[in-house]
């Protein structure tokens, strides 16, 4: 699916198109795509709200594909395995946020589904160092939303610090939360989830949270930790309402609507609010090894790839249970 001018997913932006097949270089892969989660970060990209460094573009950050043909000195890899591709494609490995560990902000990172073609397609090349295996107890469909709701999800609640016994907010309950609210249960964490839409709740209260509702009727109880996935700045201030000296709100978004002027009395007692940018390899690594020991279940609807405009227009409604996944083969 090829977008070469971004404009509202309702006038469906993305259209099949033919392009000349990739083949691998040294050091790289070609993968048959399975399946490509959907994204808020490829809403963004299709309508228009990032600018995008070249067009036409595939977009597609949660690919789960199978080696098909290897590249030269390619050593971890073989014809077979199925990998995933996330949203981080590469980076320079010299600048200095690489250097300190922090690739996730590298100075020349390229994301997949950005500067480079991503999953929306039959096939890709990508590095071998930055595929990764997938867990077998994971099907396609399921293992594709861990490649990114999963991995950011994983850091944002990383970030956050919170720990064992404490009590997690989620604001927003989407593809990313619905995964974390399952890791933060396997760490004996409290969850309370803020969001609006009926089906969200339900699924939320499926998967074991404390408590459910709106952002304007938070319960009595306080919060340690707080993580907002929603892009609605407006959240900012409630939830730092809602949270305990010393607490913390992550930013789990990679846009949000303007955030409110707001008395320092929020701030005050040691809160701090972070935002978190991209991931690392490090955390899909982790991550991914921590989903199969739980193991985490995503909630799905699959569409058939013709039908990504669809699937972004029901994302952009909130209109999925959690997780929107493009099926491509069998």
């Amino acid at each position: 699916m090829l977008l070469t001018r971004p404009r509202p997913v309702d006038q469906a932006p993305l259209q099949l198109e033919d392009l000349p097949a990739a083949y691998p270089g040294p050091g790289e892969v070609r993968l048959k795509i399975r399946c490509c989660g959907i994204c808020h970060t490829d809403l963004h990209t299709v309508e228009g709200d990032l600018p995008l460094p070249s067009l036409p573009l595939v977009p597609g950050h949660q690919v789960i594909g199978i080696v098909e043909s290897c590249g030269k000195n390619v050593h971890t890899l073989k014809d077979g395995d199925r990998v995933g591709v996330p949203w981080l494609f590469s980076t320079d490995q010299t600048c200095g946020y690489c250097r300190r560990g922090l690739e996730n902000l590298c100075d020349h990172a390229r994301f997949t589904g950005y500067h480079v073609n991503g999953g929306y397609a039959e096939s890709m090349v990508v590095r071998e160092d930055y595929a990764f295996l997938i867990p077998k107890v994971f099907s396609d469909e399921h293992a594709a939303p861990l490649l990114c709701a999963g991995i950011i999800g994983y850091r944002s609640h990383h970030l956050s610090g919170i720990g064992e016994g404490q009590r997690l907010g989620l604001y927003g309950f989407g593809a990313s939360a619905h995964l974390v609210l399952q890791l933060a249960r396997y760490r004996r964490q409290e969850v309370y989830v803020f969001t609006r839409a009926a089906i969200h709740r339900t699924l939320a209260k499926k998967l074991g949270a404390a408590w459910v509702g709106d952002a304007s009727d938070a319960g009595s109880e306080s919060l340690d930790h707080a993580i907002i996935f929603a892009p609605a700045g407006g959240l900012v201030p409630q939830a730092l309402r809602a949270l305990k000296k010393a607490g913390s709100l992550t930013l789990a978004g990679i846009t949000m609507s303007e955030i409110p002027a707001m008395d320092y009395s929020l701030l005050y007692q040691e809160r701090t609010v972070r935002s978190v940018a991209n991931s690392t390899r490090r955390d899909a690594r982790e991550f991914l090894e921590l989903a199969g020991q739980i193991p985490i279940e995503s909630e799905v609807r699959l569409y058939p790839l013709e039908s990504a405009n669809q699937a972004l227009l029901d994302l952009k409604h909130s209109r999925l249970e959690a997780a929107g996944v493009l099926q491509i083969a069998a």
